[in-house]
């Protein structure tokens, strides 16, 4: 009887400590009391008990499950493919390497090659839901070690603006979905965080990247017009869209090649640019897709002249010269999406238990 009394007060005392945390949020006076986020995700069992924290991931947990019930009802099949790899599924050298049985590996910085080798194997349409990892020494608020992405593949009858389609209509879905049925959620979190409602359209505007730098060159912005956008010119370029189109979430396709991963589809009409797209949400990218080469000596040729050992890719090369459809597909940064839709200032709030260069724990 003494132990469980004991238990009991424990957890009284847990309670109050949620309930302080929870305070400490609010406004007192004029003064607003607030928790230093390491410490918040240190002692991260308990800072989840408040209500805020509470509602973020109930809301990740809706959009885990849109997202599934969407794609099936388009026909995709669930896939699971591996995170341990013999080679770098993006290039560049941002992987966690390690010994695999006395041979070189490493942890999957995406499902894509296996995504589209699931399509070769006629497939057709697929999506996984899995982690991803990076080791990038990013300290950002938006950049993860680890993190979660939701990603989908299928085949292309004509164009790549149908792999757009298939996100256009997916995310209106996702937006309509959380709006109407997690009200009391979106409460939650705008009690603790600043939440303006996000603003979308029925059907996706879409600019292309030249479209995108010209209006920032229009706005007083020089930006490389076959560079990437940074984060400060994306901010401004979504500060622009919101402004001319009276949207948080937009389009911005044709990318420079040179900036895109080595299986990524040149433009038919222009070498310089990519048949891929870059998808935006209150002014930052959430979602990465395109076309992909299905040709493999073309594949091979773009694989070596980004530094990609091909060696270490041959079954995925190889399983292009069995034939291979056109396709396409997207990969979309769960914790971003979070993070943004609920107008978070950090990813790690939109994290349960964060991976980043430094922290491993708990």
């Amino acid at each position: 009887m003494e132990e469980m009394t004991d238990k009991v007060h424990n957890h009284d005392r847990v309670r109050m400590l949620v309930q302080y945390i929870s305070c400490l949020f609010l406004q007192e006076g004029k003064q607003l009391v607030r928790v230093n986020q390491d410490t918040r995700l240190t002692y991260r069992v308990v800072d989840v008990r408040t209500p805020a924290s509470q509602a973020i991931f109930r809301l990740r947990s809706e959009i885990n499950y849109k997202f599934i019930d969407f794609l099936r009802s388009e026909g995709f099949v669930g896939i699971n493919t591996p995170k341990l790899m013999g080679g770098s599924s993006e290039g560049g050298a941002a992987v966690f390497r390690l010994d695999y049985k006395g041979k070189p590996a490493c942890l999957a910085q995406s499902p894509q090659l296996h995504k589209q080798m699931s399509i070769c194997g006629d497939f057709m349409r697929v999506y996984e839901i899995g982690p991803v990892f990076r080791a990038e020494d990013s300290y950002t608020h938006r950049h993860l070690c680890e993190f979660t992405g939701l990603d989908a593949e299928m085949v292309i009858r004509e164009h790549y603006s149908e792999v757009m389609d298939v996100v256009d209509k997916l995310f209106v879905a996702l937006f309509y979905h959380l709006t109407k049925n997690c009200k009391e959620e979106l409460e939650a979190v705008s009690r603790q965080f600043p939440l303006p409602p996000l603003k979308y359209s029925e059907v996706t505007l879409r600019l292309t990247f030249e479209e995108g730098v010209q209006m920032l060159k229009e706005a007083g912005i020089e930006v490389d017009p076959f560079g990437d956008l940074n984060t400060k010119t994306e901010k401004k370029l979504g500060a622009l869209v919101r402004e001319k189109y009276d949207t948080d979430f937009y389009m911005l396709h044709r990318y420079p090649l040179a900036i895109r991963p080595f299986y990524t589809m040149p433009c038919y009409d222009d070498p310089n640019y990519s048949n891929s797209f870059d998808v935006f949400l209150r002014g930052e990218e959430i979602i990465s897709g395109g076309q992909r080469i299905h040709d493999p000596v073309l594949l091979e040729e773009r694989a070596k002249a980004c530094g990609i050992d091909v060696d270490s890719i041959s079954s995925y090369l190889d399983s292009f010269k069995y034939g291979a459809w056109r396709h396409g597909g997207f990969g979309v940064g769960l914790d971003r999406v979070v993070m943004l839709f609920c107008n978070l200032d950090n990813i790690r709030k939109a994290t349960i238990f964060t991976r980043d260069p430094k922290r491993l724990a708990p």
